[in-house]
């Protein structure tokens, strides 16, 4: 089988695609904290796209680029359709979604299930390229538990070996994958939520540097339980790219720091009273309808682990005093938090 090298350049750090976390409000607030990072949408089906409202599920500003388009479906058909409507809107990549572990997702055979059927995966991808220029990637487990969720006819329901991780990435890249980001856990696809499925299986990283060697050709990111920008160099020892997922919202400080692992090295070096500054200037050309808090909910976590960070917390919390709105709290914060810690940059 002749093997198919993209064209594209994996990023060396993406912000993971996460659902009630990754919506435009908390794309902007992380655009302000790194300038080269790939940021992605939350999971939108396919289904939703062809059916619902496509303005709002697939709106997005110019200043949140580059920025990916994720995906969730089990039809080729219906995929193909989401990604002809999408191109409307000039993503820079899609994504396909054969990782999500959720009842939700998996049961209506979306997801991490669909690492059963990697045949299925290869044909969807071929629809999507078919589709659209963009280049299409696909993010992955290491493996499933399908027990209590594949049909008794499929056979093996357990799917965890290294053997089992090659034999789909083997089928699927016959479909000319642009990139394959991995989470370096199995998804264990029923009596397990969401949140112990990111805790409860083992981390194998290993797997996916070991994928990287036996599949030198292709664009491989790892995912999985990445906290640290020290973590980061480290996976860039052996993978092509590093996807961050919680440790972005939880601790989102540490992204103005990840622009150094780019070509040029330059680092955004950012500091807190610049972003709050930033947000002010968003919240003032927003449209009224929008409830405040849904911005300001992401960054909570902006003095993580420095002074102040309980008190910021506070004044972002609602209920506010009734004559002031999220601009008033944010001017208050820059009045009222740590002076040090408001102009502090990561190179001083």
């Amino acid at each position: 089988m002749s093997q198919y090298i993209s064209n594209i350049k994996s990023p060396k750090v993406s912000i993971a695609p996460m659902v009630d976390r990754t919506d435009r409000h908390f794309r902007y607030f992380t655009r302000l904290l790194t300038k080269k990072s790939l940021l992605y949408t939350e999971m939108i089906t396919a289904q939703a796209i062809i059916h619902g409202d496509r303005n709002m599920l697939l709106d997005f500003d110019v200043f949140e680029r580059p920025l990916a388009l994720q995906i969730a479906g089990c039809d080729a058909k219906n995929i193909g359709k989401a990604v002809k409507i999408a191109e409307g809107w000039d993503y820079d990549e899609i994504n396909l979604n054969v990782g999500c572990p959720s009842d939700r997702v998996s049961g209506n055979e979306m997801g991490a299930s669909l690492m059963a059927y990697p045949e299925l995966v290869r044909d969807m991808v071929k629809v999507m390229k078919e589709n659209t220029d963009k280049p299409i990637t696909v993010k992955h487990r290491i493996g499933i538990d399908g027990n209590g969720v594949l049909p008794d006819n499929f056979g093996r329901k357990l799917l965890d070996k290294y053997e089992d991780l090659t034999k789909f990435v083997d089928i699927v890249e016959e479909a000319k994958v642009d990139r394959f980001t991995v989470h370096a856990r199995i998804a264990i696809l029923a009596g397990l939520s969401p949140k112990e499925n990111r805790e409860i299986p083992p981390i194998r990283y290993a797997d996916v540097y070991k994928l990287k060697n036996d599949f030198p050709h292709l664009n491989i990111e790892i995912n999985g339980g990445i906290k640290t920008t020290k973590e980061i160099k480290e996976h860039l020892n052996y993978v092509d790219g590093v996807m961050i997922g919680r440790a972005a919202y939880d601790t989102p400080f540490i992204l103005s720091e990840v622009d150094k692992f780019f070509d040029d090295g330059e680092i955004n070096n950012i500091s807190r009273r610049e972003v709050i500054e930033g947000l002010i200037q968003y919240l003032s050309n927003l449209d009224d309808n929008t409830r405040e808090y849904n911005v300001l909910k992401h960054a909570m976590g902006l003095f993580y682990g420095v002074r102040g960070s309980k008190n910021w917390r506070q004044l972002i919390t609602p209920p506010w005093d009734k004559e002031k709105n999220a601009v008033d709290v944010l001017r208050e914060a820059l009045e009222i938090l740590p002076q040090d810690v408001l102009n502090m940059r990561v190179q001083e």
